[in-house]
């Protein structure tokens, strides 16, 4: 009785063994499943990026390449080029820009502008990018390349420069339905990052919250205010802007941007089920950026002797640096000491050419090396001649 009662215990016992691995956690991995349970649910709509905009640093994505309708984001492109001609010259915002009849056909969001009304370039960029009016899109598009086609046309040659591998425009504003007019999650991010750095005055239009404009044409004059479409300018700390979407097809999306404590993000988000989801995934992704990063900008590089050019023409060669150097932590933790280190030759033998290495520029944190930056030189010196030492002596004597 005694060996039946051990051998049904110790069955008992193995079976218990058997089944513990399917229920004890596997504690070298539970780190590791919550912070991809994080990432999965930090936010609800399809597709999302989050950038950090003066590096061009992805902070998170979901699903960043598939291809979706842009809406109205469109027009970020838009103002990129409207943007460009304003810096070439070829545009001035006190221009007079003129309505045509298919401008004013526009639906969608519009300004109501009426055919043959004027309007001067500011109260253009204001109206497209506060109110999004397709409207006044379509007249700036005329107005810079003479018919929305050509003007089309521009952004996409403007969006492969950029490197917008997944996009292509079929018009200037986004109302299109044709399957031909597609971006990405991460291309948005591409053309956003390129607006607000290279022309950063175009925050200050869409951080406008409410704004009057005024009508002037053969009915009479009128006032319309213009309400800003992207409502994180009001409920988000720090958002300066840029561009809301949303269409039947290309539900709603949002390309947000805020500032806090010299780091600047831009906060994607496409194919959105409403817009209440559109504002709570860009916030989300916003307040991820803001907990874990911080940024560190050199202000203050060493300054460069220039380098001593054995058997040149010149005796010396002047260099400078790439660029400038910024280093983006993400893990929470504030930036420490940084110090630096210039590998730069005092001598060096002809010839040199303007735009070749000279040497580096170190950095360093906690003892382990986070950039380095280029210093090229900034003119060529060539190998002096038999008729070059010639001339010297001549020209001593």
């Amino acid at each position: 009785m005694w060996g039946k009662w051990t051998k049904r215990m110790g069955a008992l016992f193995l079976s218990l063994l058997l089944l513990l691995p399917l229920s004890s956690p596997v504690y070298g991995q539970s780190g590791g499943d919550t912070a991809r349970t994080e990432e999965n649910t930090l936010i609800s709509s399809p597709s999302g990026v989050l950038m950090e905009a003066q590096t061009g640093t992805v902070i998170f994505e979901k699903d960043k390449d598939t291809r979706r309708r842009p809406a109205s984001i469109t027009k970020i492109m838009t103002l990129i080029l409207i943007f460009d001609a304003l810096g070439n010259g070829n545009l001035n915002l006190e221009d007079t820009v003129t309505t045509s009849a298919y401008a004013k056909s526009m639906g969608g969001s519009q300004v109501f502008l009426e055919e043959g009304e004027t309007q001067d370039v500011e109260t253009m960029i204001k109206c497209i990018v506060v109110a999004s009016g397709n409207d006044a899109s379509v007249a700036m598009a005329e107005h810079i390349a003479g018919s929305e086609q050509e003007f089309v046309k521009q952004m996409n040659e403007r969006a492969k420069g950029l490197g917008m591998e997944n996009t292509h425009f079929e018009d200037c504003c986004g109302l299109t339905e044709s399957e031909n007019h597609y971006t990405t999650a991460y291309d948005v991010a591409l053309m956003s990052r390129e607006l607000i750095t290279k022309y950063p005055k175009v925050l200050e239009y869409s951080s406008i919250w409410m704004e009057d404009i005024t009508h002037v044409t053969q009915k009479g004059t009128s006032t319309f205010t213009l309400t800003n479409t992207n409502k994180l300018i009001r409920s988000y700390e720090g958002c300066v802007g840029l561009k809301t979407g949303s269409t039947s097809l290309a539900k709603f999306c949002l390309s947000a941007v805020a500032k806090r404590d010299g780091i600047t993000l831009i906060s994607v988000v496409m194919a959105a089920p409403d817009y209440k989801a559109r504002l709570k995934d860009a916030s989300a992704m916003l307040n991820y950026g803001f907990s874990k990063c911080s940024l560190y900008t050199d202000e203050d590089p060493p300054k460069l002797s220039s380098v001593t050019i054995k058997k040149g023409v010149e005796k010396e060669a002047e260099v400078t640096y790439k660029g400038g150097f910024q280093y983006l932590r993400m893990d929470g933790k504030t930036i420490g000491e940084i110090k630096k280190e210039l590998n730069l030759p005092k001598e060096v033998p002809a010839p040199v050419k303007k735009g070749e290495k000279a040497g580096e520029l170190y950095y360093y944190m906690d003892g382990e090396k986070i950039g380095t930056v280029d210093v090229l030189y900034a003119e060529s010196v060539r190998k002096a001649t038999y008729a070059d030492c010639l001339k010297t002596v001549l020209g001593l004597l």
